[in-house]
């Protein structure tokens, strides 16, 4: 294997590093060794590394911000792809294109400076475009899908095409490029409106309170586990159930909001798995509801 990645470094894919662990890439603060971490700069750096990684059949996994996933706690015998250096803006009127790898939050300030408003709810969100099209990242009764007009993608096939929005196929905490992982996103067109930039401000400042306050922003998470069922609230079927504070080994589930699990005390990955688990089958039993995780497991089999 390490002879095989030797031929990475001949490959102008862009910056290459060796041996990383996951724990600094991903917001709940755990996983294990990645082999390699490349950052493509561009699109055809990208391709090249992608003909690479599938010609040697190595495992391969594009990976944003690393907000919403849970890398298990075994090397990663592959290459993660960080899109950071895909990251080129334009804002011109209420039209902003960007690349997959800048940042939502930033996006989200940066579009409150020019008041431009549809961007409020992503304030809080800390991934990448990419990441938060792939999973229409949302909050406040918002998501990606009520603002992304098109998203340029990487095709299977190398090529570069146009997705407009239906296509996307947005739909809650979902979309397309979930069920065709082999589609990659690389620009996304999306549209704004005109306000007033004293109560945009007002709203970011009133929003970042209510997150202090009800969130658990001093350990790491990875935001709400549980998808809200419909009708029903997941934190509050967990709170309910007196789950609150429970812990396996140095993962809790948060006493300040019941659907966020904390890495409070050094936790492994297999705790935070422990207790999403736990809770799933005591949800289920007690209220006959399989509760759907938001985060994507990733290198567990």
């Amino acid at each position: 294997m390490k002879d095989l990645f030797n031929e990475l470094k001949e490959k102008n894919v862009g910056r290459i590093f060796e041996n990383v662990s996951l724990k600094n890439y991903t917001t709940y603060k755990v996983g294990g060794i990645a082999s390699r971490m490349v950052y493509p700069k561009n699109t055809e750096q990208l391709i090249t590394l992608l003909k690479w990684c599938r010609s040697k059949k190595v495992k391969h996994l594009v990976l944003g911000n690393g907000s919403n996933t849970l890398f298990s706690d075994q090397p990663y015998e592959g290459v993660i792809i960080k899109l950071d250096e895909m990251n080129q803006l334009s804002i011109e009127n209420h039209r902003v294109v960007v690349g997959a790898g800048f940042s939502l939050m930033r996006l989200s300030l940066l579009t409150a400076k020019k008041s431009l408003s549809g961007l409020e709810f992503a304030a809080g969100i800390p991934g990448t475009i990419g990441g938060a099209i792939y999973m229409n990242a949302g909050a406040y009764k918002s998501d990606m899908g009520y603002i992304v007009s098109e998203v340029k993608v990487l095709t299977p096939d190398y090529k570069v095409i146009t997705m407009v929005n239906r296509e996307c196929q947005f739909h809650y905490r979902s979309s397309f490029f979930q069920k065709h992982k082999d589609y990659i996103v690389l620009e996304a067109t999306i549209k704004l409106k005109p306000g007033d930039r004293s109560t945009i401000d007002a709203i970011l400042k009133e929003r970042k309170q209510r997150r202090l306050e009800t969130q658990p922003l001093e350990y790491p998470s990875a935001g709400s586990v549980f998808r809200n069922p419909p009708d029903l609230f997941a934190g509050k079927m967990i709170e309910d159930l007196g789950l609150k504070g429970l812990t396996k080994g140095g993962a809790q589930v948060s006493n300040k909001h019941a659907n966020f699990i904390i890495n409070f005390k050094n936790a492994s990955s297999q705790d935070i798995m422990d207790l999403i688990t736990f809770i799933q089958d005591t949800v289920l039993e007690n209220y006959g509801i399989k509760l759907h995780v938001e985060q994507e497991f990733i290198n567990w089999e």
